[in-house]
């Protein structure tokens, strides 16, 4: 095995996981944007916008992180996504900085809290769903020459990505259902268990759409999940997601205030294994591995050692922010 070899895969395992970070992290307080629009009055939206306050600005490091990463890292492939996602990644930006404006304008402005409270959510969901459609086009795989993508600027508006956007948007509900089941008590913790239970028929849609869709446009990846003995091997990934999703809709009509978040972030772990396993060893898919996207080994190397350093400052601070407004959050005295 070459060093190159080994730089690749090191790439590898800190762009996906900076990449499932971002989605876990900023997923769930745009899930929680999302149902903030539909919160009766204003001590209810007090009370969801106060559980994520302290940390969601925090959670959107990790987008700069795999952006960075993947051009660092991969450069040839950051080269062709970048320009296929471009109309779709530029809304996911203007979405993410309208809704850092309403966030802070709603307090400011006191005259049009109207107005910014439901641009904050209106922002979770354009963001929320510009993040689904970019998935689905990656998934469908982009128009390529060379090492050129040389497709139109709305080949991304497929019906795939479109319910794609739609069944992303599902799992942000789902998480940020789990989040307030954690944080609130009452009222607002009985309507999270509600909305937490459509948001997973959502999302097992979502799940049941892109396992049928992917084999059938592409060959290789039927083969490699119905080929024997494959379909042994790679079985237990939708068995283990059927009976999680059951697990996690009795928690959403149960007790519980941890297990709803836990089972919702555990679809997505398996919903990210079942791409992973369907598009490996692709980085952009049916055109280029990761071996043959990735910058030369002395890039790598050098690049490796800034960010092996600076990942466990980005960790820690991050861990030590939920650990410090972890515990319940109300309207009158905030967490707890």
């Amino acid at each position: 095995m070459s060093i190159g070899f080994d730089f690749v895969i090191i790439w590898t395992v800190i762009l996906a996981g900076g990449i499932f970070l971002y989605v876990l992290l900023d997923g769930f307080d745009l899930g929680v944007g999302m149902l903030y629009g539909l919160a009766p009055d204003r001590d209810s939206r007090e009370v969801l916008m106060s559980s994520i306050a302290p940390i969601w600005d925090g959670n959107e490091t990790w987008l700069v992180f795999g952006g960075l990463s993947l051009l660092a890292a991969f450069p040839l492939a950051f080269a062709i996504i970048v320009p296929a996602l471009y109309l779709p990644m530029l809304l996911m930006l203007l979405a993410l900085v309208f809704r850092g404006v309403a966030f802070e304008f709603r307090v400011e402005d006191e005259a049009h809290r109207g107005f910014w409270d439901y641009g904050f959510c209106v922002g979770s969901i354009l963001a929320s769903f510009a993040q689904g459609v970019m998935l689905g086009t990656f998934i469908e795989g982009f128009e390529v020459e060379g090492r050129h993508f040389v497709g139109g600027s709305l080949d991304f508006l497929t019906p795939f990505s479109v319910l794609s956007g739609f069944g992303l948007m599902a799992g942000y509900g789902l998480l940020g259902a789990g989040w307030l089941i954690m944080k609130t008590t009452g009222a607002i913790q009985a309507r999270a268990r509600r909305q937490g239970r459509y948001c997973l028929i959502g999302v097992l849609l979502a799940i049941a759409m892109v396992s049928l869709w992917t084999p059938h446009v592409s060959a290789e990846v039927a083969a490699r999940w119905f080929s024997w003995p494959n379909i042994l091997y790679l079985s237990p990934v939708p068995v283990a997601t059927a009976l999680l999703a059951l697990g996690v809709w009795r928690a959403l009509g149960g007790t519980s205030e941890h297990w709803p978040f836990v089972g919702a972030v555990g679809l997505f772990v398996l919903a990210y294994a079942g791409i992973a396993i369907s598009l490996w060893p692709m980085i952009v898919p049916h055109h280029y591995t990761l071996t043959e996207a990735a910058s030369s080994e002395s890039t790598q190397g050098f690049l490796l050692a800034g960010t092996l350093a600076l990942l466990p400052v980005i960790l820690t601070y991050t861990a030590w922010s939920y650990w410090i407004f972890r515990g319940k959050v109300r309207r009158d005295n905030g967490y707890h």
